[in-house]
């Protein structure tokens, strides 16, 4: 080979990396949009028969005989308050598609034509038979929620995130969705960049694929989460594949080890209310999980951390605060790697509208998962729109720093 031609070789290479930028929407969550239409308490009564932790789906393998919480495989989705959404593309032609960038999850799917359930009919569906370069995969899937199930087959198709294709991805294509949870989602799918341990469908995980095709700069993924839908910022959120925005966050990064790979797991070193009352004093485990949108804990847990913050808990689970007293409720702070990472009530409490009526929800919801580290915590959107966060697949890290806010975001 000629220095020519190694040159030439060269520049092609550089050319395929690149840093990949995902703009996502923040929109009104299922919840909110359930309780502006009235249909909140129906909605919880039909899936919710006894605690918060059914409002999460524990997904595992067709055929499972039970759920096993002390399964490694195991997978969270919160579809009552997904909120931030981007667009991926599938097919030749593209066909686009709103989805969930989900690190509580490792797979992709997204609704088939060939669904017959009502979910799919309000919802972007794939249709394989209009891409030249589909590819029928023939196994079928199945992902088990407790308030209902998905089925679907699988298939090979190129992806398309922002400029970069991956070829040959494999993603599933749901038949069936029963159930209402998914009828109201604002989203077609969901894309999961968690581990692969996580996944249902058999195959890379997209951001593996993604890794082998050697697409980005770096095995390193970040998010930045706004506060606020419509600020005077130019999206909502954005997912970085391939590195990080410098311009994004501010101060250092606080690196912690990956204890578990399958969700981005972490210890967390414990929990405390004003510096005073201390829960998980010995340390948990905790996930980094995008896609969900509150901070979850163990019942016993945050429930005490529900008292001490004032908030009045309902009949149908929600957790409700006085918003006359917002600038008088204690400081929630998280240690992680020996940092504090602490929330003011502005951070942790929802504000929403029910008509003309303000309403001021806690950002804390109690949910039961035990692993071998212990009782688990979900440190979600609740959480990581304050902190930038970052995924290191090369060195099996989560970053956390201050986000860079507007002002009056």
């Amino acid at each position: 080979m000629g220095p020519l031609q190694l040159a030439l070789l060269l520049l092609s290479a550089s050319t395929c990396l690149a840093l990949l930028r995902v703009p996502l929407q923040r929109r009104r969550s299922i919840r909110s949009q359930l309780r502006a239409d009235g249909a909140l308490d129906d909605f919880l009564r039909e899936h919710r028969p006894d605690a918060f932790s059914r409002r999460y789906a524990h997904c595992f393998p067709a055929g499972t005989p039970s759920l096993r919480l002390g399964r490694s495989s195991e997978k969270l989705y919160n579809f009552m308050d997904a909120q931030y959404f981007g667009q991926i593309s599938l097919g030749s032609p593209e066909q686009n598609f709103s989805v969930v960038f989900d690190t509580g999850s490792a797979d992709l799917w997204v609704p088939s034509s060939y669904c017959v359930s009502q979910a799919c009919a309000v919802h972007k569906r794939f249709r394989a038979f209009e891409s030249s370069s589909y590819l029928h995969d023939g196994r079928t899937f199945g992902i088990h929620y407790g308030s209902g199930h998905l089925l679907g087959v699988m298939a090979r198709d190129t992806l398309k995130v922002g400029d970069v294709s991956v070829l040959n991805q494999e993603f599933g294509e749901s038949v069936y969705e029963p159930g209402s949870t998914f009828v109201v989602a604002r989203f077609d799918g969901v894309l999961g960049l968690a581990y692969p341990p996580l996944a249902e469908i058999l195959g890379n995980p997209v951001f593996d694929s993604m890794m082998a095709q050697t697409s980005l700069d770096q095995p390193v993924f970040s998010f930045y989460l706004s506060r606020k839908a419509g600020g005077n910022i130019d999206v909502d959120g954005e997912l970085l594949l391939g590195g990080t925005d410098e311009a994004l966050y501010d101060g250092p990064i606080t690196w912690l080890p990956v204890t578990a790979k399958g969700y981005w797991q972490i210890r967390m070193d414990s929990v405390s209310v004003q510096g005073i009352k201390t829960f998980c004093p010995r340390g948990c485990a905790a996930i980094v999980d995008t896609g969900t949108s509150l901070i979850a804990g163990p019942t016993n847990h945050i429930l005490g951390l529900q008292q001490l913050i004032g908030a009045t808990p309902t009949s149908i689970g929600e957790f409700f605060i006085d918003c006359a007293r917002m600038s008088s409720l204690p400081r929630v702070t998280f240690v992680l790697g020996g940092v504090e990472f602490t929330l003011t009530a502005d951070q942790y409490v929802r504000k929403e509208m029910l008509g003309d009526k303000e309403l001021c929800l806690s950002g804390f919801m109690a949910v039961d998962i035990v692993t071998p580290q212990g009782p688990l915590w979900i440190l979600g959107d609740v959480f990581l729109t304050k902190f930038y966060s970052i995924f290191d697949r090369g060195n099996d890290r989560v970053g956390l720093a201050l986000a860079r806010h507007p002002a009056n975001s």
